[in-house]
């Protein structure tokens, strides 16, 4: 597979992305942001974020000063939240610990808050000419189908002859060039759902393409039933703005706002007033909502009242904030559907 690079970064030169808002820097700050941001996440969602977060944090400095909650607050309808906690808690691991500037030597880079190997390696590639591989989920795609790899991906042995394979091919010069290609052909060519073999640059050499594979190559990942998830959360009204509290630093929606969520078993009212000091009124059951986790699936059931303050808000976490706040307020997605949706119904 001598040539399997200089294929690569010959198709990448006519046909790949060069207009992307990151690429247009080889600051490691916006490098290493698009790479966090690019997680699990397509690209046209991730542009109007990362514009976003630069407006709002020009420099790792600013975002390593900023409160963890400014973070949350930009981040949110993202998903996968540890990402911004772990960009926070990276920024300032970055100016406590490197004098403010990302570490060029790719395992050094591994070790910060939430970079693993591949996307540290992308870092010290695009940044710093270093000759380091990646193994994303676009390019382990391409090794499957190209060499014909068996076993899911995300299996250790597998991974491993993946990273062998990349180690292997990496080439001597050009690597941000190549890792970019590389990125590029899965996201844009050899996609998950109908590859477009008569445009890709391996089709020549291409295991899964010769064998009419490309459907079953990589193996995906075996199924498990998703467990299932029932909360109630409380829409606590009172003179244009409702309750919300933050939640527990891990675990889902960490260190967002959110609505209450009733105990298993909690009567609502007797909650809402022992917790919340909010003597409540009728109560009405609004439209249910499915959110799908990585582990399991949440039924969501929001049921909303007008209260009357006894006492001052007992919960620490909790606030009120008015419906006119919620736009900027660090919101899982979720939850914002069930804010605009009880707005709209008035």
């Amino acid at each position: 597979m001598k040539n399997f690079a200089a294929r690569l970064i010959t198709w990448h030169r006519h046909h790949g992305r060069h207009d992307l808002p990151w690429q247009q820097s080889r600051d490691p700050y916006r490098v290493w942001l698009s790479e966090i941001m690019l997680q699990q996440t397509q690209v046209a969602t991730v542009i109007p974020y990362y514009q976003r977060f630069l407006a709002r944090f020009p420099t790792l400095a600013e975002l390593a000063a900023a409160p963890v909650e400014d973070v949350m607050a930009l981040w949110s309808g993202l998903g996968y939240y540890a990402r911004a906690r772990n960009l926070h808690a990276c920024a300032r691991a970055v100016v406590v610990d490197h004098g403010g500037a990302f570490p060029h030597d790719p395992a050094a880079i591994a070790e910060l808050p939430g970079i693993g190997r591949s996307t540290a390696n992308a870092i010290a590639a695009f940044c710093f000419g270093a000759r380091a591989p990646i193994l994303d989920g676009n390019v382990k795609r391409v090794f499957a189908r190209c060499f014909g790899i068996e076993g899911f991906p995300g299996t250790p042995a597998v991974e491993r002859e993946m990273w062998h394979q990349a180690e292997a091919l990496m080439p001597a010069r050009q690597g941000g060039d190549y890792i970019q290609a590389q990125m590029d052909l899965g996201a844009t060519v050899c996609t998950r759902g109908r590859p477009r073999c008569e445009a890709c640059p391996l089709a020549e050499i291409c295991v899964a393409r010769q064998a009419g594979r490309q459907a079953e190559l990589p193996v995906a990942k075996p199924r498990k039933a998703l467990p299932e998830r029932e909360a109630i959360v409380l829409l606590l009204c009172h003179e244009g703005r409702v309750l919300l509290e933050q939640r527990p630093p891990s675990g889902i929606w960490g260190g967002l706002l959110s609505l209450p969520e009733l105990p298993a078993g909690a009567d609502p009212e007797e909650y809402a007033q022992q917790v919340f000091g909010c003597e409540a009124g009728d109560w009405e059951e609004l439209p249910g909502l499915v959110h799908t986790f990585t582990h399991f699936r949440l039924h969501l059931t929001p049921l909303r009242t007008r209260v009357r303050l006894l006492a001052q808000t007992r919960e620490g976490g909790a606030r009120w904030l008015d419906f006119s706040q919620l736009d900027d307020a660090p919101l899982p997605a979720p939850i914002r559907r069930i804010l605009a949706g009880a707005q709209e119904a008035g």
